[in-house]
């Protein structure tokens, strides 16, 4: 078993520990779990460049194809009325500036990030209880922030793709693989090889630091990402739905 109360000192950045963690990772969380304090603010920093750089090359790559005629359609384009498809061609010409191609991206995606490790770690920390974990609030967010790290090559290959396509991503994840429900396809953008890593760090991650047994860090890490895929696809395809009938840049 983990020892929880283990008093070694713990520094706030750590960015030696990124790698140990992508490909050490029993040996790096057990590390981690015997730390007293909070851990997660290399992981987080390093999250956040990543959105930026992302979003930086995103938007300019937008803004270039809009001023050459091109606008990028989304991916359940094809399900839209007349009319929607039409608001969303008028809306995408009037807002071609630097607020709606570069500070509202990264606004999203940064509150989208943050926010969503707290409600994420929240619930996973409420899973693990009830299911006889031993760990605390403050580990919760130490292990979702580290677990989250694949998240930061997914940026930076998509950042090479883009810059070597000259376009920014339509089709995130395998939602390419939707051709008929925008729901499977809200599912499949968000559903890729880096989502099964992270799921498998956090599973590593809780198992150590909670003293949970494997059964059931699997079945808590399961079931939160069951929940939240479910949510995040329902949010996104209402969004999707009125996109055309908005004014506002379609941001999921």
């Amino acid at each position: 078993m983990t020892e929880l109360n283990s008093t070694k000192p713990t520094s706030k950045l750590n960015f030696a520990r990124i790698l140990a963690v992508l490909f050490q990772p029993r040996r790096t969380f057990t590390e981690i779990a015997g730390e007293a304090g909070s851990t997660w603010l290399t992981p987080m920093l390093t999250l956040s460049l990543s959105a930026l750089l992302s979003v930086v090359v995103s938007g300019y790559l937008t803004a270039r194809a809009a001023m050459m005629g091109e606008i990028s359609l989304p991916p359940d384009w094809q399900y839209w009325t007349p009319d929607m498809q039409n608001n969303y061609m008028q809306a995408q010409q009037s807002m071609q500036g630097p607020v709606f191609v570069y500070v509202i991206p990264f606004v999203s995606a940064f509150a989208g990030l943050w926010l969503g490790w707290l409600i994420f770690s929240g619930l996973l920390h409420l899973g693990s209880t009830l299911l006889g974990g031993r760990g605390t609030m403050s580990g919760a967010l130490n292990v979702v922030g580290w677990a989250y790290l694949p998240f930061v090559l997914r940026d930076l290959l998509r950042v090479i793709y883009m810059l070597l396509a000259g376009h920014a991503i339509v089709s995130a994840g395998l939602s390419g693989f939707a051709s008929n429900a925008a729901f499977w396809a809200q599912i499949l953008s968000r559903t890729d090889l880096f989502f099964l890593w992270s799921a498998i760090l956090l599973v590593i991650g809780f198992g150590l630091s909670d003293g949970l047994s494997r059964s059931k860090s699997i079945a808590g890490v399961v079931i939160v990402l069951l929940l939240l895929l479910l949510v995040q696809a329902g949010f996104g395809s209402f969004v999707s739905g009125i996109g055309g009938m908005a004014s506002q840049n379609p941001i999921f």
